[in-house]
């Protein structure tokens, strides 16, 4: 099982700061257009996926235990 944990709009959307979802052996793109498909969250482009806190790509694979973080961009000011 993996956590996906979510960040400012992403967690107002979701009503929940988590979700825990088994994608192990997918990719991010798959990750992604899943939960596009699936949720509430909409549109995820310009969303950036981290994996166990480093970037990842469309092509990384998700391992089982992975922790998954959707990352809104940010404005400061």
């Amino acid at each position: 099982m993996n956590k996906i944990l979510l960040f400012a709009q992403l967690k107002e959307q979701a009503g929940s700061n988590t979700l825990a979802l088994d994608v192990s052996g997918k990719t991010v793109k798959e990750l992604r257009d899943y939960l596009e498909s699936e949720t509430d969250l909409g549109s995820l482009t310009g969303i950036m996926i981290a994996i166990n806190e480093e970037f990842a790509t469309d092509e990384t694979i998700i391992n089982a235990e992975d922790v998954i973080a959707l990352i809104p961009p940010v404005s400061g000011g």
